[in-house]
């Protein structure tokens, strides 16, 4: 499949190819073969040596030339593949700003100086390009190549990543005005849509607030989507003479055009990773500030969130929650005995266990210090002391020491308070109880209400 899919986009990227029947401003190959490198690994080059070599075969040139024009398709992508997968987070190079540059200067920039340098000199050396050409043909072929790889690696690399679309209807209708303004205005800028006269004005700034607005509303796969339509847009009407970069020649139009789009390729890939780097940064935010950072739990502060949520479902509802209190004993005992880092780790082990008992509609959290919560919505005080018993007991059949144990209270709404700090309290008090009846109340025990 890779070599079919590689042998027809060789075949129409040399349909373009007016410098010289075996080198085209338009590549897409090389994105091809540099993305699925990186996705599948290196072994699947005999597909990429092959493809290369029939498509070469079958336009022009010997067998000898086209078997070294070749080998040099697949060095420069498993050169690129190899230097991503080294130096740029390998298919993961597109998820930060840092290695976007790093994929750019390496596989872009760097790489594709393999296949033009083989290409072009065994050309000349067989006698089926002139070597006063040679910089003119290897130019060509490189931008070719660069630009095949900044447009068609990223839309691959991207979607194999992640092909869900999570779109609400708002971002549905947003998307389809931006792709149909884009259209367009890509038809206006590049194909003379509307008037004649304006065939050759430099309106190709135009595109690039929407390049900006697809990578800022919605992240690099779509602005790498958005590239593909502007230059399959912006190439179709350059070669009809259109645009503000049709010149006198074709190869000429296009490599003005191709530079074009190789830079707002990469303005639209790395303005795509900022958005998405600051979207990380708020989620883990987010995270941060509801979760506990030693064990992962909720915090207090969304404990009562939660807490508030719940009072207000069941005030609209009619229908009970409880909360379960946990103490962990003698966690005193067992940071003097053991240490301080086994004392956080038994705060975890406990941690752990509230996550394999709870529901998905509960809501875990560290209290403070060494007591836990746990909110159980639609559950009953005699079914809430289950949970609060089968947390103990499973605590208690762990293997890994020190021993740990609980003490547990429980508390319901609406019957023992009807607000947050109420039910706190009465929870607070019920575990209060426990400790004492069992004789694990605290040396120095704080006052409960």
């Amino acid at each position: 499949m890779l070599a079919l899919v590689y042998f027809v986009a060789g075949k129409l990227g040399l349909r373009l190819a007016f410098v010289h029947a075996s080198a085209s401003s338009v590549w897409p190959p090389t994105g091809i073969a540099l993305a699925t490198l990186l996705i599948l690994g290196y072994r699947v080059w005999p597909a990429i040596l092959c493809a290369a070599f029939v498509v070469n075969l079958t336009t022009a040139g010997s067998v000898a030339t086209s078997l070294g024009i070749g080998v040099g398709n697949t060095l420069e992508g498993l050169v690129g593949a190899y230097l991503v997968n080294r130096f740029a987070n390998g298919r993961q190079a597109l998820a930060c700003t840092r290695d976007t540059f790093r994929f750019t200067l390496l596989a872009a920039v760097l790489a594709t100086t393999i296949s033009p340098t083989l290409g072009v000199t065994t050309l000349s050396v067989a006698g089926f390009a002139s070597w006063s050409d040679y910089g003119r043909i290897w130019s060509t072929w490189w931008l070719g190549d660069a630009v095949g790889a900044l447009v068609v690696a990223p839309v691959v690399l991207l979607w194999s990543a992640d092909f869900h679309v999570r779109w609400n209807r708002g971002r549905v209708l947003e998307a389809i005005a931006l792709l149909a303004a884009l259209v367009v205005v890509s038809l206006v800028v590049f194909d003379g849509l509307g008037a004649s006269t304006i065939r050759h004005y430099p309106l190709e700034f135009l595109c690039i607030p929407l390049l900006v607005w697809t990578a800022f509303r919605f992240g690099q796969r779509e602005a790498a989507i958005a590239i593909v339509v502007l230059a399959a847009i912006a190439i179709t009407g350059t070669l009809r003479g259109f645009g503000p970069f049709a010149r006198d020649t074709q190869n000429e139009s296009l490599l003005l055009l191709q530079a074009f789009v190789g830079v707002t390729a990469v303005m639209s890939l790395v303005l795509g990773a900022v958005v998405t780097e600051r979207k990380d940064v708020e989620d883990q935010l987010r995270r941060l500030a509801g979760s506990d950072p030693l064990t992962g739990l909720a915090n207090y502060r969304q404990l009562i969130d939660a807490l508030d949520g719940e009072i207000k479902r069941s005030q609209r509802s009619g229908r009970p929650f409880s909360i379960v209190f946990l103490d962990l004993d003698r966690l005193k005992r067992i940071n003097d005995r053991h240490g301080h880092l086994v004392g956080s780790r038994a705060l975890c082990r406990l941690a752990a266990v509230l996550r394999a008992t709870s529901r998905d509609i509960d809501t875990a959290a560290r209290f403070g210090g060494d007591e836990f919560a746990l909110i159980l919505p639609e559950t009953e005080t005699s079914a809430a002391r289950q949970v609060g018993e089968r947390i103990a007991a499973r605590l208690a059949e762990e293997t890994e020491k020190p021993a740990l144990s609980v003490s547990v209270g429980v508390a319901a709404y609406p019957g023992d308070g009807d607000s947050v700090n109420v039910l706190l309290a009465a929870a607070d008090h019920v575990l209060y109880e426990a400790k004492v009846r069992t004789g694990k109340k605290p040396v120095d025990p704080r006052h409960h209400g």
